[in-house]
Order: structure tokens, then sequence, then C-alpha cells
């Protein structure tokens, strides 16, 4: 049986940043190829990028977003891809933005199915939402790393909050290590 902190895959980066310089979104939107603007839809320049594929959201703060990413490595190329980009079109960008990383959504696979009624009520109910009528899956929120994760009957789980890709190796071995406690998991080989 594989360990399931293997198979930890990071699915979503998403990062925040700025360029301490107000824009004028029409403008940069124009000169950025690939940029779309519409302002009735979202207050936002949507910028793509297809190396690192991701997606930047640019406000006139010049606050950006970035999401999308697979990698936090990747969120912080983004970020500096449109940094450059933007010093190109003769905006005043500051030397050395920071890029703070906001969440990290992963997945990863426990190697088992489980049963999520089980689950429910051996983990109580203060960290746990099921209502399978609902959603299929279950949600547990998990103090240290903080973060959310959903558990579903296949034996897989999605994980989101994190700051860091560990946030997500520590939580599946901490789901691993609570079921595994509860007779609800076979513990790995």
């Amino acid at each position: 049986m594989v360990n399931p902190t293997e198979t930890v895959r990071l699915e979503n980066v998403v990062a925040s940043t700025g360029i301490g310089t107000e824009l004028e979104l029409e403008q940069v939107a124009k000169d950025l190829q690939g940029a779309d603007y519409n302002p009735e839809n979202f207050p936002g320049v949507v910028y793509r990028l297809q190396d690192p594929k991701a997606a930047t959201l640019i406000f006139r703060s010049g606050k950006i977003v970035c999401t999308g990413a697979k990698s936090v490595e990747d969120v912080h190329a983004a970020c500096q891809r449109v940094f450059d980009d933007l010093r190109s079109l003769g905006v005043d960008v500051d030397d050395n933005p920071e890029v703070i990383v906001q969440n990290i959504v992963a997945s990863a696979d426990l190697g088992n199915n489980l049963n999520l009624n089980a689950i429910a009520i051996g983990f109580g109910l203060e960290n746990i939402e099921y209502e399978p009528e609902q959603f299929p899956g279950l949600v547990y929120r998990i103090d240290d790393p903080k973060v959310v994760s959903l558990l579903f009957g296949s034996g897989k789980v999605v994980i989101t909050g994190g700051k860091s890709p560990d946030d997500a190796k520590r939580a599946v071995t901490v789901i691993a290590e609570n079921l595994t406690e509860l007779g609800l998991l076979s513990p790995s080989e």
C-alpha cells in the first residue's frame, strides 16, 4: 500500500501581491496581450499566462491575485512575469514586491474506501460536517495544520486552506493517523 502523503498533489496555489502603484485598467488591458477587462462582470483585469500556467487578477489599486498555479514556485514565477510585463509597459512597479501565499488546494488518496458515517461518529461532531443528502463528502476541520479537508467514500481527500505544501502532507498524515486509530483505515505498509 502506498503512503498517502506520497499521493499529495497540489491542485491550485493562490497568492496575492501588490506593485505599489495605482493602474489605469483600460490601458493595461489594451497593452497586455491576452488580457481581458470587462468591468461590468469583474472589477479587475484577467491576465492569463501559459508559462507558467496561471491566471492573474490585476486591480486598479495595484493589488494582484495569482490563481491556478500548480506549485509555489510557479505562483512566484507568474507574479514575476506580471511585474516584468507591467514594467515593460512603463508602469512603476516596486523593486521586489512581496508575494504571499494565501491558500493551497491539494488532493490525496488514502488508498482505501472510507465509511463516512463511521468517521463522522468516530471523529466527533465538533470538527465534522457531514450531510450526505446535501454533499457526498465529509468536511473535517483540522487545527494543526489549520486546514479544511473533504473526505470522500472513495478514499480521495481534498485539503484547502494551507499556506505551504507541507501543510497538505501534514494534514494527510493527521487524517490517516486518526482513521487508523479508529480502525477505519488499514495502516500503510
